[in-house]
C-alpha cells in the first residue's frame, strides 16, 4: 500500500517542478516533450522572449496554458508576463512582472541596458523613425568601440616602439570581437542561472 500512494503522489507532481530537469534540453527535445507539455512550452517561450521574439514566445506560453492543470496556470500566466516584457523589452513592465513571481526585481543596470536595447533594436510595431534612429545609433555605436579598441592596442604598443594605425586597427578589430564574445558568453551564462532560479522559484511556489 505505501508504494502506491509513492506512486501516486509522483504522478500527481506539478508539471512546474520539472522546469529544472527540462532546462537541459534542446528545443527540439521540448517540442517531442509529451509527459510535461506545459513546462516545456514555457520554457520554449522562455527561450523565444531571450531572443526578442515576442511573437514566437506569446504562442508558445499560449500552448502552455492551455496544456496546464488549472492550480498551474496563474504562476504560468505570471511568468509569461515576464517574458513578454523582456521579449518587448518593456523595462518597468519587467520589473513589477518579476516581482509578482515572487523573485527578486532586475537590478537598475539591468533595466538600464533593457531600455537602450528597447532604443537600439525597437520593438515590433516601432515607428520608422524609432528604426532609422536605431540603426543609426547602432553604426555610431561600432564606431565608437573600434575607434576604442584601436585606442587600447596603440597604447599598448607604445612600450614596444609602437604600430602602425593600420596594424591598429585591424587588432583593434580582433580585440572587440573577443572582448563581444566573452560579453555574449558570460550574457548566456547568466540567463542559464536565471532561468534555472525562476524554475525553481515557481516550483516553491507550487
Amino acid at each position: 500500500m505505501p508504494p502506491k500512494q509513492r506512486q501516486v503522489r509522483v504522478q500527481q507532481q506539478s508539471a512546474l517542478a520539472s522546469m529544472q530537469e527540462l532546462e537541459k534540453r534542446s528545443d527540439e527535445e521540448l517540442e517531442r516533450e509529451q509527459r510535461n507539455k506545459a513546462a516545456a512550452y514555457a520554457i520554449l517561450g522562455a527561450r523565444a522572449a531571450e531572443r526578442y521574439d515576442a511573437k514566437t514566445a506569446r504562442e508558445w506560453f499560449r500552448k502552455a496554458v492551455a496544456a496546464a492543470r488549472p492550480q498551474e496556470r496563474m504562476a504560468l500566466r505570471r511568468m509569461a508576463d515576464a517574458s513578454l516584457a523582456l521579449a518587448e523589452r518593456r523595462a518597468d513592465d519587467l520589473k513589477v512582472a518579476v516581482e509578482r513571481l515572487g523573485q527578486a526585481p532586475p537590478s537598475n543596470r539591468q533595466l538600464l541596458l533593457l531600455r537602450i536595447t528597447s532604443i537600439l533594436i525597437p520593438p515590433p510595431g516601432a515607428g520608422a523613425v524609432a528604426r532609422v534612429r536605431g540603426i543609426v545609433l547602432i553604426l555610431l555605436a561600432i564606431v565608437a568601440i573600434l575607434a576604442i579598441a584601436t585606442g587600447i592596442v596603440l597604447l599598448i604598443g607604445l612600450p614596444f616602439g609602437g604600430v602602425s594605425v593600420l596594424t591598429a586597427s585591424w587588432l583593434g578589430i580582433l580585440l572587440a570581437l573577443v572582448a563581444l564574445g566573452v560579453l555574449i558568453w558570460l550574457g548566456r551564462r547568466r540567463q542559464a542561472a536565471a532561468r534555472a532560479k525562476q524554475a525553481d522559484a515557481m516550483a516553491a511556489r507550487r
